[in-house]
């Protein structure tokens, strides 16, 4: 039986914004008819803690955030699902922003977010074979898992898949933004995540994941 965690920003019955929350919540239950033992990760958003019942896990984790340290909490749902909060990031009414635009600390919670995934597989004792990450919102993970978490022995046997949904969103940052994230600067260069000057999510995880996939075979051939 393979360990699947499915890292995801938004997957149905529990928030949604587009056809991204359509696949992942079908790829769960794709995972599960293989007999796998797959669960999905999110963020907690306000939404879901009042439209579901969730399960206090007790368990804690500490994320470093440029020279900040937030502590979140894990909930769980049923058997199929975690959710990570920080109130601070999350308990907001929309997920990624308003009619006005997009939140202006999108690359602070979604840095959060993507590091909080890795600790809260730690604090969980649930050691996955394989993150199966979607979109920009999560490409941060298999890069983190190439560099920061590269020796650690909790992961030596995990591998990354991203799925792009939309190429049209990227995840796109000011460099201003890369101390968060605690990479090494030598990572924004255009071989590494620097995009036309700034910061891409995306990218971050299309140059290390160990496997690349896409919605559907036409997509692929649309982006291609």
């Amino acid at each position: 039986m393979v360990k699947i965690l499915i890292a995801t920003p938004e997957a149905v019955p529990f928030a949604k914004t587009g056809g991204l929350a359509d696949v992942t919540g079908a790829l769960l239950k794709e995972y599960r008819k293989m007999k796998e033992e797959a669960y999905l990760v999110m963020p907690l958003y306000g939404r879901v803690r009042e439209n579901f019942k969730l399960r206090d896990t007790g368990l804690k984790i500490s994320v470093p955030l440029g020279n900040r340290k937030l502590k979140g909490r894990i909930f769980g749902y049923e058997n199929s699902a975690y959710f990570i909060e920080c109130d601070e990031f999350f308990d907001r009414e929309e997920l990624y922003g308003t009619p006005r635009g997009d939140y202006p600390d999108n690359a602070a919670r979604f840095i959060f977010f993507s590091r909080g995934v890795l600790e809260a597989c730690r604090a969980l004792g649930f050691r996955p074979d394989i993150i199966h990450c979607n979109d920009w919102q999560t490409g941060l993970i298999p890069l983190y898992l190439k560099t920061i978490y590269s020796s650690d022995k909790f992961f030596d046997r995990t591998a990354s898949i991203i799925t792009i949904h939309n190429l049209g969103y990227q995840g796109l940052f000011p460099q201003s933004d890369m101390p968060l994230t605690g990479f090494d600067r030598s990572l924004f260069t255009p071989e590494g995540i620097e995009f036309y000057g700034k910061i891409n999510f995306l990218k971050a995880g299309l140059i290390s994941a160990d496997s690349i996939t896409t919605v559907s075979n036409n997509y692929a051939k649309e982006i291609l």
